[in-house]
């Protein structure tokens, strides 16, 4: 009963309160960008009280996420540091290891193939021997990504292998670099 007046009062009122309801009144844009390319330039532009370099930075690496190569992201060859699997894991190798920054080395045989991987952290958890070799420690999963593959096939591969390390080949399939989920991370965020 008492909803049923209700009904009757709002029925009643909303014309006569429609004149003190606030209308936002629809701005069209004054421009609209018609590709990425556009799109990105628009946020470039936008004042910084707006979005930040950092925010716009994020929005403009999301937005171009498709088009991205894994060569543009990867550490080239040249950068790599990399173990001979004979190498003994000693004071100087370690420390060359740990100098690099890197987490992730290949180790390699006297012809240069990658026969595996070694990660800082089986060289923290484990006591070396002055005399342990590096293929000791090393890990025979390898993961590999082509310099041509996009970015959503490298997230695609993190997802699959559950790897965050990946070694890159090039067109003819030799080492080119490597690729890990923190440059991909880094890339995205900032």
């Amino acid at each position: 009963m008492w909803f049923r007046f209700l009904q009757k009062v709002v029925k009643f009122l909303d014309p006569k309160l429609e004149k003190y309801r606030e209308h936002t009144p629809k701005v069209k844009p004054k421009y609209t960008p018609k590709t990425l390319e556009e799109f990105i330039d628009v946020l470039r532009r936008t004042p910084k009280a707006i979005l930040s370099d950092r925010d716009r930075n994020r929005i403009a690496a999301i937005m171009s996420f498709d088009n991205k190569k894994v060569e543009q992201l990867m550490v080239k060859k040249d950068e790599m540091v990399f173990v001979n699997a004979k190498d003994i894991l000693g004071p100087l190798t370690l420390d060359k290891l740990y100098k690099s920054g890197f987490t992730n080395f290949p180790v390699v045989d006297n012809k240069e193939k990658v026969k595996g991987i070694i990660h800082t952290e089986a060289l923290n958890a484990l006591e070396i021997k002055k005399t342990d070799r590096a293929e000791k420690y090393m890990s025979r999963d390898v993961f590999y990504l082509h310099e041509t593959d996009s970015l959503s096939f490298a997230v695609e591969e993190i997802e699959r292998t559950n790897s965050y390390y990946f070694l890159v080949l090039d067109k003819d399939n030799s080492l080119a670099g490597f690729f890990t989920i923190q440059m991909l991370l880094d890339y995205l965020l900032g």
